[in-house]
């Protein structure tokens, strides 16, 4: 990797990560960063994670290899026009936005296109902002990266670049057209956030007085849904900025669903065994190793007697292990033969360890 000074516009939980991850593989680079709140580049500078606090877009940029746009993807191409007049000969602007269109052309239009490479890393959390970035939280995550420029040995080279940033930080970095991307994404992630929020608010208005759909609500539903728990903001910008990939597979999701509604009226038990299989099948091709803008669910639920000391017994059994637990509680629906205490966790490693120890003390775990 040959950047040697960088610059973040906008330091949240993605910028924040991924200048800690550049940190931690480079404690040289020198970094500089400028976001409205003050006080978190402060905490930056004082964790050794940004060297340089800008107070604006100005003279510093010139000596950047490469620039970070970090802020909402409807501000990041704002600020290109504003980022032009400090490109030094060979400095790279990148965007780490989730959708690519909107930027893209926003850079044909300022004449950067030699000067842009866009890109997408694919990993998030449930909770936002500086304090929360870590050097680890794009790691085996896909980082997309989108040329404004037809294929070429100049465009290969800066994509290379951003290529470089990602596999310093421990992310799989993913060529793609910008158009492709926006495709791609509006269906295995912007329809998914469309449908769960659809479906909540269709329990939501079709629940009795006295909500036992709520009540009853556990399981399939809330798996299916937990993403309907994202940022309002941060989705409504999504669908402005992605319309017409969204629209598209969402009149085919549409056509989808009228199918199997005619089919379900119809009785057709061919069409719906074949419907759920294929499903089935495919579901189960995915690999569970990428992450998406909500962190996965690490939890597993526990089959245990509903006793006096039977919670305390299994927190006592973990805490001296020093394993850390987000949330612990009943299930109170267990259809899809779920233990009846469920346990969340804010890591991977620390739901196996939790697995590992549970296991010793012949506890049965399922999930």
């Amino acid at each position: 990797m040959s950047e040697q000074t960088i610059a973040f516009i906008g330091l949240g939980l993605i910028g924040g990560s991924i200048a800690r991850g550049l940190k931690r593989f480079d404690p040289t680079i020198k970094i500089m960063a400028y976001m409205r709140t003050r006080s978190k580049l402060e905490l930056a500078k004082e964790e050794g994670i940004v060297d340089v606090i800008l107070d604006g877009i100005g003279e510093p940029l010139r000596e950047c290899d490469m620039i970070f746009l970090c802020t909402p993807v409807e501000y990041n191409a704002q600020y290109l026009a504003a980022i032009k007049p400090y490109l030094k000969d060979d400095a790279l602007i990148t965007d780490v936005g989730s959708t690519k269109s909107s930027i893209h052309q926003e850079v044909v239009r300022q004449g950067l296109t030699d000067r842009f490479v866009g890109g997408h890393p694919m990993a998030g959390s449930e909770k936002t902002g500086y304090e929360n970035s870590t050097d680890h939280l794009l790691e085996n995550a896909f980082y997309i990266i989108t040329p404004a420029c037809p294929p070429s040995p100049e465009t290969d080279r800066r994509s290379e670049r951003l290529t470089g940033i990602a596999r310093a930080i421990g992310a799989i970095p993913m060529v793609l057209d910008y158009r492709e991307h926006d495709q791609v994404v509006a269906a295995i992630s912007h329809l998914p956030h469309i449908v769960a929020s659809s479906l909540v608010n269709l329990v939501k208005d079709a629940d009795s007085k006295e909500q036992i759909m709520k009540q009853v609500a556990a399981g399939g539903f809330k798996d299916i849904t937990r993403i309907a728990s994202s940022s309002p903001e941060m989705w409504e910008q999504i669908c402005l900025t992605n319309r017409g990939p969204i629209c598209q597979i969402l009149r085919q999701y549409i056509r989808s669903l009228s199918q199997v509604l005619e089919r379900v009226e119809q009785a057709d038990q061919a069409f719906l065994r074949t419907f759920f299989a294929t499903a089935s099948a495919y579901r189960d091709s995915i690999a569970d190793r990428s992450k998406g803008p909500i962190a996965p669910d690490h939890s597993f639920s526990v089959d245990i007697v509903d006793e006096p000391g039977a919670i305390s017994t299994i927190s006592v059994i973990l805490a001296a292990k020093g394993i850390n637990i987000k949330n612990i509680g009943i299930n109170n629906n267990r259809e899809q033969g779920e233990g009846a205490l469920r346990i969340i966790f804010y890591e991977q490693a620390d739901m196996e360890a939790a697995r590992t120890q549970l296991a010793r003390y012949h506890y049965e775990l399922s999930g």
